[in-house]
């Protein structure tokens, strides 16, 4: 996808999104910019990235931090660059007017990722953290 743009000019005009817009983990003061019953659980950058690009968006992925993010894990690193304008300013796609827009489509289509079903169905997150505890208790012993 990198090799459409032409100039780093372009790259500039391009919206960014960062993953903390669209969590529903997080409060508008540490950045979430859309209704809290439409965010998605801890979203990534290479998933806004992927329904992105499948709906025909130019999309870059930058190695950047959210500001307003205190956690500096590497998983959430990241702010994903979309393209929503031409050169000539006529949108490039017309079901994406706006930033908002594109961070709603994100949302909504997150959860239905084929990563994002398979981790709610195995359950792995609640294992890792019950073997977790498991370790702690016995060191304080």
């Amino acid at each position: 996808m990198a090799q459409l743009i032409k100039s780093h000019a372009d790259k500039d005009r391009f919206i960014c999104i960062y993953p903390a817009y669209i969590n529903n983990k997080k409060t508008i003061a540490e950045g979430r910019r859309i209704p809290l019953e439409k965010a998605v659980q801890n979203p990534t950058c290479a998933e806004i990235q992927d329904v992105c690009e499948v709906s025909g968006l130019t999309v870059l992925v930058e190695n950047k931090m959210y500001t307003r993010e205190w956690n500096r894990d590497v998983q959430y690193r990241g702010r994903v660059r979309v393209q929503l304008k031409q050169e000539d300013g006529t949108l490039c796609l017309a079901q994406f007017p706006s930033r908002k827009a594109v961070m709603l489509y994100a949302a909504e289509m997150i959860p239905k990722l084929k990563t994002r079903t398979q981790k709610v169905g195995g359950g792995d997150q609640s294992v890792q953290q019950g073997e977790g505890g498991k370790k702690s208790k016995k060191k304080k012993k």
